[in-house]
């Protein structure tokens, strides 16, 4: 029988590079997205003729039956939801509706169906918060932060509980950050890249942060969908902490980023305290070594090489928007 995945959060980041892995593995690939007044396909526009696109919405339980109904997937990737941090708190019950409980619509979706199709729930390292150890295992208490932690984290719950209770195969990768070209411009790390970009190009003068000593534990996304993958293909779900097992402070993204460029930070940072969350999350560092061992995954691309990638994206995604005089310098150079 022919792998069929279903990917909800198909035209976000992960979605994207997931939808790419999955193709190359010989999988027919269906998504689904959120109908809204600007729809946007570009992360996914060189894949719209190989998959199949479904309309549809975790906060509609009568709709994801019918979709899992007529795709009939033998796995589902659960990655839709509100995913940016800071929007949270100003969107706290949409947060809980999409990310905690579309969680339990789409598990309920599968059991009313088909309880053999596998079922993936991207977990995140947001649900450790106040970290009770350093750095954070599959065993580590959750101590979310932030109404999105606390979303991931019913959603999360939920993932355990209907794997036990309906013997279903139902498993949650707890990733922790991965960032990538295709990051959301919302994003400090694609708000970084961007900003660098504006600022070599002559299209900005400062770029407005919050806290550089937050520390984070940053991947590739592209390394990481592997990982959702390989946890689906084992024999028992299990559920893993997934990253590189190195941290780096914000204030480490922004030095690379510009001397990628030749700039200076220093004269372009400003620090404003409106970008300070209402409850910070300090250090977030994985242990891995769960899921070296077991999946036998380890990530490719190093942080340095991550940051060059996103800051050159950006600046050939807005050379076009140049000053003159720099395209003139840039032309003889």
């Amino acid at each position: 029988m022919a792998n069929i995945a279903l990917i909800t959060g198909i035209t976000g980041q992960d979605g994207s590079y997931l939808a790419e892995f999955l193709l190359d593995k010989g999988y027919e690939v269906h998504g689904c997205y959120r109908r809204s007044s600007t729809n946007s396909f570009e992360r996914i526009h060189h894949l719209v003729d190989k998959i199949e696109l479904h309309c549809t919405d975790l906060l509609d339980q009568a709709s994801m039956e019918r979709l899992v109904r007529k795709v009939m997937p033998t796995e589902v990737y659960n990655l839709a939801a509100q995913s940016f941090v800071g929007s949270s708190w100003d969107q706290p019950i949409l947060t809980g509706e999409v990310t905690g409980l579309g969680v339990t619509r789409l598990l309920e979706a599968i059991r009313q169906v088909d309880t053999s199709i596998r079922f993936y729930q991207a977990s995140s390292s947001e649900m450790f918060g106040k970290v009770h150890e350093t750095p954070q295992r599959e065993t580590t208490p959750f101590h979310p932060r932030s109404p999105y932690g606390v979303a991931k984290a019913y959603g999360h719950w939920m993932t355990v509980n209907y794997r036990e209770s309906y013997d279903m195969f139902a498993c949650g990768g707890i990733l922790f950050n991965h960032e990538s070209p295709r990051r959301g411009l919302e994003f400090v790390t694609r708000k970084i890249s961007d900003g660098v970009a504006r600022i070599k190009l002559g299209l900005a003068n400062e770029l407005r942060l919050g806290n550089l000593d937050a520390c984070r534990d940053w991947g590739f996304a592209g390394d990481y969908v592997e990982a959702m993958w390989l946890m689906l293909q084992q024999d028992a779900p299990i559920d893993y902490v997934i990253g590189t097992g190195e941290t780096y402070r914000v204030g480490d993204f922004v030095q690379i980023a510009f001397d990628r460029v030749g700039l200076k930070w220093e004269d372009h940072v400003v620090i404003d305290p409106k970008f300070y969350r209402p409850a910070e999350v300090e250090l977030l560092l994985a242990d891995p070594a769960k899921a070296q061992t077991e999946l036998n995954w380890k990530p490719k691309m190093s942080f340095q090489k991550l940051v060059e990638e996103m800051v050159d994206h950006d600046m050939q995604r807005l050379a076009g928007f140049a000053k003159p005089e720099l395209k003139v310098m840039r032309k003889s150079a």
